[in-house]
């Protein structure tokens, strides 16, 4: 999905990007440095001084700032990072939930910073 940024969150939300898929950001104006609270949440790739590439890595929230070469803010964002709802499935067991993304294999969905483990789980999903 390419985006511009006066359209990133139009409708006053975080700037969205579903975990290990890509959103391409256009600039109205070219960037000089690129700066990601958490580099685990999300990524940015510079593709050029006014297009870059925000990666999803894992899910949470984080910031993105972009700023031009005289330091001024070209945007400043707040960035969420979740699953992509379509391909996914939820087991529960008692009180414990456990979302696996089916995309083509069911894998446990988690979070390296809070995650004690990650387990493949065989499942079928329709669609």
């Amino acid at each position: 999905m390419v985006i511009s940024v006066g359209q990133a969150h139009a409708d006053g939300e975080m700037m969205r990007v579903f975990m290990n898929q890509a959103r391409i950001l256009k600039l109205d104006r070219p960037i000089a440095k690129v700066i990601v609270g958490n580099d685990k949440v999300a990524d940015v790739t510079v593709a050029d001084a006014k297009t870059i590439v925000l990666t999803g890595r894992s899910f949470g929230t984080t910031n993105i700032v972009l700023l031009d070469r005289d330091g001024n803010a070209v945007l400043d964002e707040l960035i969420l990072v979740s699953i992509d709802e379509i391909n996914t499935v939820r087991v529960f067991k008692q009180t414990e939930r456990t979302v696996l993304s089916c995309d083509p294999n069911c894998e446990q969905n988690t979070n390296p910073d809070t995650a004690k483990s990650t387990s493949t789980t065989s499942a079928s999903t329709t669609h």
